[in-house]
């Protein structure tokens, strides 16, 4: 068993996160070219089930349901004692996968392998559509002004 790495909670969360927005195609090629899958053992394996997705006005206000999700989850453990956990939109049991193996190897020796690897082509790709869909909008912004008659 590898010794423990200290993870920071909102650390965690923001690689988890990056990885459940992922473009799977994106997620699965870059998994794939980083190397051979670590030996793990399944605690959950990959299942398709649907979660509620809750709102608030303004969000504020009361919660109300506003409907129904499909989600893929999956837990794993590692050989080393490292736990992997992946909730991902859709009907995706690989992209489950490879997001649980990543968050587990995230917590091993191999964290910064994993990063360079996966976790920074991912978030810059995320850049870069976020940015090109901002332009997109932009570019339909429409500009409505009032002109004063003169009169009181």
């Amino acid at each position: 068993m590898t010794p423990d790495i200290e993870i920071d909670t909102e650390d965690r969360r923001g690689w988890m996160g990056l990885l459940a927005r992922s473009d799977e195609a994106d997620l699965l090629h870059l998994w794939q070219s980083f190397g051979q899958a670590p030996g793990f053992t399944w605690l959950r394996a990959p299942e398709i089930g649907g979660v509620m997705v809750r709102g608030r006005m303004g969000g504020t206000g009361a919660p109300f349901n506003l409907g129904e999700m499909t989600v893929t989850r999956c837990s794993l453990r590692l050989q080393g004692g490292q736990v992997g956990h992946a909730y991902v939109q859709g009907r995706s049991k690989p992209k489950a996968e490879a997001a649980a193996l990543i968050d587990a190897l995230m917590q091993t020796e191999l964290a910064a392998a994993v990063q360079r690897a996966v976790l920074v082509p991912l978030e810059e790709k995320q850049t870069e559509n976020r940015v090109t869909r901002a332009g997109k909008a932009a570019a339909t912004k429409v500009e409505f002004f009032t002109m004063a008659r003169g009169e009181d």
